[in-house]
């Protein structure tokens, strides 16, 4: 059951990181929120709910192998989105 918290802490903890590292890009380039940052603030909300929607997931009949699952479409998620960012800058 920790882990599943912790799986749930991960995922925020990771695309609330890279949302304020679009807002920090954005200040420092001097502008209010960009296009270009708005759309990865999107995706990051979009990828959140979809992930939270997949770990909250009913009758799974291997958790284990889920949640690794789980684990791994954030570390694409996150790594495309981080990408993203980069380019921003």
């Amino acid at each position: 059951m920790a882990s599943i918290k912790n799986l749930k802490k991960d995922i925020n903890n990771v695309l609330g990181d890279i949302i304020e590292g679009v807002y920090i890009v954005d200040a420092a380039n001097g502008n209010s929120t960009s296009k270009e940052g708005a759309a990865i603030i999107d995706n990051a909300i979009d990828a959140f709910d979809e992930l939270i929607a997949e770990v909250n997931k009913p009758n799974v009949e291997n958790k284990k192998a889920h949640f690794q699952s789980v684990r791994k479409d954030l570390e694409v998620k996150a790594s495309k989105l981080v990408e993203d960012l980069n380019k921003l800058s």
